[in-house]
């Protein structure tokens, strides 16, 4: 099948667009063919584009259109936000929050240690290279 990731009930979401962006939401209700109800545990329940939605791998068992209390146990119990931080995309994220709120001195800095990396990884590679054309 050549999709996963379906808009359904129970999905987690990312906002791509808009003031909450970066934030995870959970589709409680399907309106129509481009909008959802989405929900969250810090945000009010609101109507959505999936325009402005990214589709994620993470799915929670809910009702239709739980309330609030419902939603964020479910979201507990199933590790929403470790999940999240443990897959390949929300380190992405992390890691570009983290380099957006360095400050010049910080960029210095791992400027630095780039170049000391990249120093080591050669004389690794030029020693590797000696002892195999010996």
């Amino acid at each position: 099948m050549p999709f996963r990731r379906y808009v359904e009930i129970g999905r987690i979401a990312l906002i791509n667009y808009g003031p909450e962006y970066g934030k995870l939401v959970v589709i409680v209700d399907i309106v129509d063919q481009n909008r959802a109800l989405v929900d969250a545990p810090k945000m009010v329940r609101c109507q959505m584009n999936f325009k402005r939605l990214s589709l994620t791998d993470i799915k929670i068992d809910i009702p239709k259109i739980p309330k609030k209390k419902v939603l964020i146990e479910a979201m507990e119990k199933a590790e929403v936000q470790k999940r999240w931080e443990n897959s390949s995309w929300g380190r992405k994220l992390i890691v570009q929050k983290r380099r957006a709120s360095l400050n010049d001195f910080d960029r210095f800095k791992v400027m630095l240690a780039k170049i000391k990396r990249g120093a080591l990884i050669r004389r690794e590679l030029s020693k590797l290279k000696k002892e195999s054309s010996a």
